[in-house]
């Protein structure tokens, strides 16, 4: 495949704090390219340093084989880009908000195009609703749609979902599965390792530096460990027993406890006797691969 994103030895800093430290990655054609990571991480930083809207002090940052600093307003023309927070008119129709970025491109036969996106987004019955009047899922279809009047060759996504109900969330990711198979190339941040997991390759990110890349997957497996999932009564007194006992990952999910260890048969043993020490029962228990977010939590704790 062919890279369409480079960035190398990438540094960014605003002041003293070191927002980018040393990033390198390359996206191929195509591909969706999750980069996810907590709030700080250096997320957003990144793909706004893409797009061309924040300048950096090192390194070299290359989109569809041309430079970000020499030709940024080429590029511009050629990538759509989805923010965090909904910019779009508040009030503008769908309609007139749509006209209104296709006009921005130099779109002129745009209609036809339009048709196709309000189709595509399931937005056609609410096209002379406001901006405005809109929930949150819609205004999120609804900069998506602005984003691909002009056909771009790459769609930056920018915690699109962040705030969006779970059904908006499915719709989203079903329009993101179309994109994919007209050929474009979808390069997005998240903080939902579960979304994360869509992704052909992810970047996990965390205080400006790349811990682990690659599909999540490989990812998973090239860390080499397994989870001691258990279910308990009791789960936060047993939880915090764990916590202070262990020197591998404890992480609690709803009602089961995680323990991601490296010989998983030895250390549920182990667990059984601290637990009947306490005089409490485990309901059931049982060993399973580790999630993408059991692995990040994991990367996260190593390079503390």
């Amino acid at each position: 495949m062919n890279a369409i994103i480079n960035i190398k030895d990438l540094t960014k800093k605003y002041g003293m704090i070191t927002a980018l430290n040393n990033l390198s990655l390359i996206v191929n054609k195509g591909e969706m390219f999750g980069l996810v990571g907590p709030d700080g991480a250096g997320k957003t930083t990144t793909i706004r340093i893409l797009c061309g809207l924040i300048g950096f002090d090192n390194g070299t940052v290359e989109l569809m084989d041309k430079n970000v600093k020499k030709y940024s307003a080429d590029i511009q023309k050629k990538i759509g880009y989805l923010s965090q927070k909904f910019s779009l008119y508040g009030d503008l129709s769908i309609d007139e908000n749509i006209e209104f970025f296709a006009e921005i491109h130099n779109v002129t036969d745009y209609y036809a195009r339009r048709e196709e996106l309000l189709e595509f987004t399931r937005l056609k019955p609410f096209r002379s609703r406001l901006a405005d009047n809109l929930s949150g899922g819609m205004k999120q279809k609804l900069a998506l749609a602005a984003s691909l009047i002009h056909k771009p060759e790459i769609l930056f996504l920018d915690e699109p979902t962040t705030g969006v109900d779970p059904v908006s969330r499915r719709d989203f990711w079903k329009i993101l599965s179309g994109l994919l198979k007209e050929g474009i190339t979808i390069f997005m941040t998240t903080p939902y390792l579960d979304e994360a997991e869509r992704c052909n390759r992810v970047a996990l990110m965390n205080k400006g530096e790349i811990l682990a890349m690659d599909s999540p997957a490989e990812i998973k497996r090239k860390v080499g460990k397994q989870v001691v999932e258990i279910v308990v009564n009791n789960i936060k007194e047993i939880f915090d027993k764990l916590k202070v006992d262990y020197g591998f990952d404890v992480q609690m999910f709803g009602d089961k406890i995680h323990l991601v260890v490296n010989n998983p048969d030895e250390e549920e043993k182990k667990i059984r006797k601290t637990i009947q020490e306490m005089n409490r029962t485990i309901i059931s228990s049982r060993i399973i691969a580790p999630s993408l977010e059991n692995v990040f939590i994991n990367l996260i704790k190593e390079a503390n």
